[in-house]
């Protein structure tokens, strides 16, 4: 009996592609039409909080109404760029253009502060309960 001999591949034969995973694919190209290649970044970061302060008008590309539309209510940057699926520094640099436009509004991330101290909450609470 002969043993199974095995079969060679030959280098000209490509493997079977992977399935595509989402956000592959986009054309790089793209993305540096979008943003135009400006250079003039404001000093946006994932947690700035975006305000959309007028209607998109109607000469705008998609991407910048897009924004408008979305931020109609404050967004983070880091939450424009997952509904537009877009990676942040092209999300960044159309908020940099409607920022200039004053299409939109940039306002440092809202922060939590500290408790007051335990004791004086219930010093307050028991002078409440007095009157």
């Amino acid at each position: 009996m002969t043993p199974p001999q095995r079969q060679r591949r030959h280098p000209e034969r490509e493997p079977d592609p992977a399935p595509r995973q989402e956000g592959e694919g986009r054309n790089p190209e793209r993305l540096f039409v979008i943003g135009e290649g400006n250079d003039g970044a404001a000093d946006i970061d994932l947690v700035t909080l975006i305000v959309g302060r007028a209607e998109p008008p109607s000469s705008l590309p998609p991407e910048q109404a897009a924004v408008i539309r979305l931020c109609e209510t404050p967004l983070s940057g880091a939450e424009l760029s997952a509904y537009l699926q877009l990676p942040f520094s092209v999300v960044s640099v159309l908020l940099t253009e409607l920022l200039a436009a004053g299409l939109v509004q940039a306002r440092a991330p809202i922060v939590r502060q500290a408790l007051p101290d335990r004791s004086l909450l219930e010093a307050v609470m028991h002078g409440l309960q007095k009157l």
